[in-house]
């Protein structure tokens, strides 16, 4: 540690450091400042977006579920969100609300497109496994079968959702005329807690006697 005799010494050196050292020390405190600044705008920014598709998702619900049969609208209102929110969840969320409508409206091509964003799209993996399930169902009243086992094959990667996708592989075995393999995947589908017991244990029913 330096020992100066007098306070004009201690004063000159102080001023010797700063002037060597004062803009380096001011630029890096500038930087820190604008990066803490600049992380809230942008998550503040974030939170904004977040929000706005939040609320534009929820009207978009109201009006599919609304039934006017304004298709069209909401529609349009649906690929809106999925241009404007890209980013957020939402935007894959309204792809399955546009494939619902489509389907109700007797477009299933539209339904499967869609679906088809939805599932190469999404960065959530249980949304990834809901767009699936319904490309299923899809693929199966058009009678491409073997699309639809390679899907629920590839997707069929969670406990959550194996009796759902089960109930499914069931469907595609029965249309296919597999009794023995339907029968042993409605089996799973009830022991894996498959949506709608009721229908698949009826359509469990109604295969067909091996042997």
């Amino acid at each position: 540690m330096i020992n100066y005799e007098t306070d004009e010494e201690r004063a000159e050196a102080i001023k010797k450091w700063w002037k060597e050292n004062g803009l380096s020390i001011m630029l890096g405190v500038g930087l820190g400042l604008g990066a803490i600044f600049g992380w809230r705008a942008w998550t503040d920014y974030q939170e904004t977006v977040r929000q706005q598709a939040s609320a534009a998702f929820e009207q978009l619900l109201a009006d599919a579920d609304a039934d006017t049969g304004n298709t069209e609208s909401v529609l349009a209102q649906a690929r809106l969100l999925r241009e404007e929110f890209s980013t957020t969840t939402y935007a894959t969320l309204a792809a399955l609300v546009q494939a619902r409508v489509e389907r109700a409206a007797g477009n299933p091509a539209g339904a499967r497109a869609a679906l088809e964003q939805a599932l190469a799209e999404s960065p959530d993996p249980g949304i990834r496994r809901i767009a699936a399930l319904r490309l299923i169902r899809l693929l199966i009243a058009a009678g491409d079968l073997e699309q639809a086992a390679g899907l629920a094959a590839e997707h069929d990667n969670d406990g959550a959702f194996g009796g759902a996708f089960a109930a499914l592989r069931g469907d595609i075995a029965a249309a296919q005329g597999h009794t023995t393999e339907a029968r042993t995947a409605y089996e799973q589908a009830l022991a894996g807690g498959a949506p709608n017991p009721d229908q698949v244990r009826r359509k469990l029913d109604d295969l067909p006697p091996t042997g």
